[in-house]
């Protein structure tokens, strides 16, 4: 069973306590400094070539973060996170579910082009004691870093951050790359009390977002990796996480951008003292290590505008890299073109979609900026009423186009095969991610305080950041016909109502 990893000093603002009243773990509670090891991978029962079959049981299990002290969380198949699921593109993929939780679950394969009934879509949800097969198929231009995890509606949150949620890696038939070694980090985040208790959301998670006092890579407790005499890694980077921003540093070196959400990118990024990880996205990074000492790659701290006064996230340390064992001096080459873009088509319908906050008075919304001082002026004890899963705030909303999520409804149509622009705009006062399912998307510009900028390079999203008062514009297109999800990938968010039904006609 994989392990924890290390938190810095909890940040002015955060939780002294847990929801249930315990006291949260110290930031040492859960040992550091073990070998860095790969996620655990799902095996493949299929004997076919071009086939993977397997199953993932989701069930609840005790497991050892803090020596001694046994932690009660939900996994697949045993593993926290759940196995990494290797796949080839073009291959004919099914993998059974089975529901040995107490509640319904699903699972959503995030960002590949799956038909949208083999989506773990919330109208979809698994009974407990249930099971059920997923069937799908790998296009052949796919590749990258995806990842799966539950989504049925009002529970996803808490599902996730009891430990559901793990890496699929889809290779290409043909890299354009020379061979350098690869390594991927499922990066979560955990709070534990001291007893080992996951203690369940309080009204600030549900504000803001849940964060935890540790941080894990691949489970464990800030690992170390040691380079072998190989001057250059690719390191596949998923951020699991329910809500933290992760601003990935490696202080003395740069990043080369390879790839995003949707694989890699038409041309190599290089340069990058910072690359910004919202919650959901993955990235492709170039590690140089010629000529370089050994650092602490980190999550720099990030200030996503947090409601009730709430501190931001500080530095997180996620790993010691040790870089002394490398010899290699010679620089690596890369091609010109990572991955052919081809020009877009033309959009033949526009779509806006809002996002944005507020407070349900009886009669009415408040206006959601009013949202963040109503927090600051103490008007939280009002929020939590009766009358909602978990005990979680009522009077509270997070929306799409003024509303919140209704299962019965459908808030935009789109055309199968239709290319569409959408403008997604973030009406509030703290950064939202946006994820739209079953599809990839190109940026094309976003406008922020009067000033609209191209994106600097061409490059495949599922999710986009938007900051405060931020306006994006995306082009996307559907290619199948049924009902597609599109929400605020900020966990809590989404299970407060900050999600949209679209049909694919």
């Amino acid at each position: 069973m994989s392990q924890g990893s290390p938190s810095p000093q909890m940040p002015h603002g955060m939780h002294a306590t847990a929801a249930q009243g315990g006291q949260l773990a110290p930031s040492d509670a859960i040992p550091s400094g073990r070998p860095f090891v790969p996620p655990a991978t799902l095996k493949n029962e299929a004997t076919q070539p071009g086939s993977f079959k397997a199953t993932l049981v989701a069930t609840s299990a005790k497991v050892e973060l803090i020596p001694g002290v046994a932690t009660q969380a939900w996994v697949y198949n045993g593993q926290l996170p759940g196995p990494m699921i290797e796949l080839q593109a073009g291959d004919q993929v099914e993998i059974t579910l089975e529901n040995h939780l107490p509640e319904p679950t699903s699972i959503h394969w995030h960002g590949l082009p799956v038909p949208p009934d083999q989506d773990g879509n919330p109208s979809a949800a698994v009974a407990p004691g249930e099971s059920r097969a997923y069937h799908f198929r790998i296009p052949e231009d796919v590749e990258g870093l995806y990842w799966y995890h539950p989504h049925p509606h009002g529970q996803s949150s808490e599902q996730v951050y009891r430990g559901l949620a793990g890496a699929i890696r889809v290779h290409a038939k043909h890299d354009a790359l020379p061979p350098i070694p690869e390594r991927v980090l499922t990066l979560t985040d955990l709070r534990l009390t001291a007893d080992g208790t996951i203690p369940e959301d309080d009204m600030m998670d549900w504000m803001n977002g849940r964060e935890g006092q540790f941080v894990l890579v691949n489970g464990l407790n800030r690992p170390g990796l040691r380079f072998d005499t190989a001057g250059y890694e690719r390191w596949h980077v998923l951020n699991a996480t329910n809500a933290r921003y992760l601003q990935l540093a490696l202080p003395g070196h740069t990043f080369t951008l390879l790839g995003t959400d949707g694989g890699r990118i038409e041309q190599a990024q290089s340069g990058l003292p910072e690359v910004l990880l919202a919650p959901a996205q993955r990235v492709e990074l170039l590690i140089d290590a010629t000529g370089r000492p050994g650092s602490t790659f980190m999550a720099k701290a990030y200030a996503r505008g947090k409601m009730g006064g709430a501190g931001e996230a500080p530095t997180v340390p996620l790993m010691q890299v040790d870089f002394s064992a490398v010899h290699n001096q010679q620089p690596v080459s890369l091609p010109q073109t990572l991955r052919p873009f081809q020009s877009l088509p033309q959009a033949s319908a526009q779509k806006r979609v809002v996002m944005s906050e507020g407070m349900s008075m009886g009669h009415g919304m408040a206006a959601g900026h009013a949202m963040g001082g109503m927090m600051a002026a103490g008007t939280m004890g009002m929020m939590h009423e009766g009358g909602m899963p978990g005990g979680r705030p009522s009077m509270m909303q997070f929306m799409l186009n003024g509303k919140t999520f209704d299962m019965r409804r459908t808030d935009l149509t789109s055309s199968a095969g239709a290319w569409e622009d959408w403008e997604i705009a973030n009406d509030s006062d703290m950064d939202h991610p946006f994820h739209i399912h079953g599809t990839q998307f190109a940026v094309l510009e976003r406008t922020i305080n009067g000033h609209t900028a191209q994106e600097p390079f061409r490059a495949w999203y599922d999710t986009v950041n938007l900051k405060p008062q931020e306006t994006v514009r995306i082009r996307v297109m559907q290619s199948s016909k049924g009902i597609r999800m599109f929400h605020c990938h900020i966990l809590e968010h989404e299970d407060l109502g900050m999600m949209g039904r679209l049909e694919v006609t």
